[in-house]
C-alpha cells in the first residue's frame, strides 16, 4: 500500500470522525425508538442497517490510517 500524503489523511481521518459520530447518532436514535411505546420495527431496521455500514466503513478507514504493524 502506498504511503499517505498529510491531506489524503487528514481527509481520511476527518470522514472518520465524522462516521463515528454519526454512528454514536443513530446508537442513541435506535435506543429512543426502541423504548418508544409507537416504535416502527421497518424504521427500526434501517436505521440498524445504515449502523451497520457506518461501522464496515469506521473499519475500513481504521484499517487505512492505522495499519498492522508486524512484529
Amino acid at each position: 500500500m502506498l504511503p499517505l500524503t498529510k491531506e489524503q489523511e487528514a481527509a481520511l481521518g476527518l470522514e472518520l470522525a465524522t462516521k463515528r459520530q454519526e454512528h454514536a447518532d443513530l446508537d442513541a436514535a435506535i435506543a429512543t425508538l426502541a423504548a418508544s411505546q409507537l416504535a416502527d420495527r421497518m424504521l427500526i431496521q434501517r436505521l440498524k442497517k445504515r449502523k451497520l455500514a457506518l461501522k464496515d466503513r469506521i473499519v475500513q478507514l481504521e484499517t487505512i490510517l492505522i495499519p498492522d504493524i508486524i512484529a
